[in-house]
């Protein structure tokens, strides 16, 4: 089957061509942490069949925007990888987080994904409120490590362990995004177990406070 496009030389049109199938921005988007195996992606999309995942990838691949490569032994295992172009969507898909999050919440029980919490938290970083704030933190999501670095206003985070952070904060995502996003007090999580902070208390209720929810756009009706 040809593959539909817009048939109009604007640019936008040009990019929805390449990246508006439905799933490929969300495939993008769990890629931009970093390489990822295909049974990776699937836990991370899980309403998306194998079929279609292979689909996307084989699109996306094509365009030059996901390259495939083979990890060195002992892993040996087939990663997917955004190209340097493919990068260079993520202040594009991050300015649509954010424009998204003043949408009203789904009508769903479902969790954000590790990733996708992860990306909030790019997308929600609020600078001015890391004024003066140079801090080294390591968060660890269901058992997945990232760590992050906050320094001169910029917010930077990569998959992995920290070394000597200030703070670490571990939990799970629901937890953190009700502590978040949605009133859950810090001081319950902490006493109920469900979130854990190591080192310096201060500057992880810091850090906790640089990602405030966006006000929620009027809806018409």
């Amino acid at each position: 089957m040809a593959k539909r496009t817009y048939a109009d030389p604007c640019g936008i049109a040009r990019a929805l061509d390449l990246v508006g199938e439905r799933w490929a921005l969300l495939v993008i988007r769990d890629l931009l942490l970093g390489p990822k195996r295909f049974t990776d992606l699937r836990v991370g999309l899980p309403h998306l069949s194998a079929d279609v995942l292979a689909q996307r990838l084989r699109e996306l691949e094509r365009t030059g925007i996901v390259h495939r490569r083979k990890l060195p032994p002992p892993a040996g295992s087939q990663v997917y990888e955004l190209s340097d172009w493919g990068r260079e969507l993520e202040p594009v898909v991050l300015a649509l987080g954010r424009w998204g999050s003043r949408a009203p919440f789904p009508p769903t029980d479902a969790q954000l994904s590790v990733d996708s919490i992860v990306i909030a938290l790019k997308t929600l970083f609020h600078a001015p409120a890391a004024d003066g704030l140079h801090a080294r933190y390591e968060l660890r999501l269901e058992q997945q490590s990232f760590r992050a670095t906050v320094a001169d206003g910029l917010l930077e985070i990569t998959r992995g362990g920290a070394e000597a952070p200030d703070a670490a904060i571990e939990t799970d995502t629901g937890t953190l995004a009700a502590v978040l996003w949605h009133g859950r007090g810090l001081t319950g999580a902490l006493r109920s177990g469900d979130l854990r902070i190591d080192g310096d208390r201060q500057v992880a209720r810091r850090f906790l406070d640089l990602f405030p929810a966006p006000e929620t756009a009027g809806v018409p009706g």
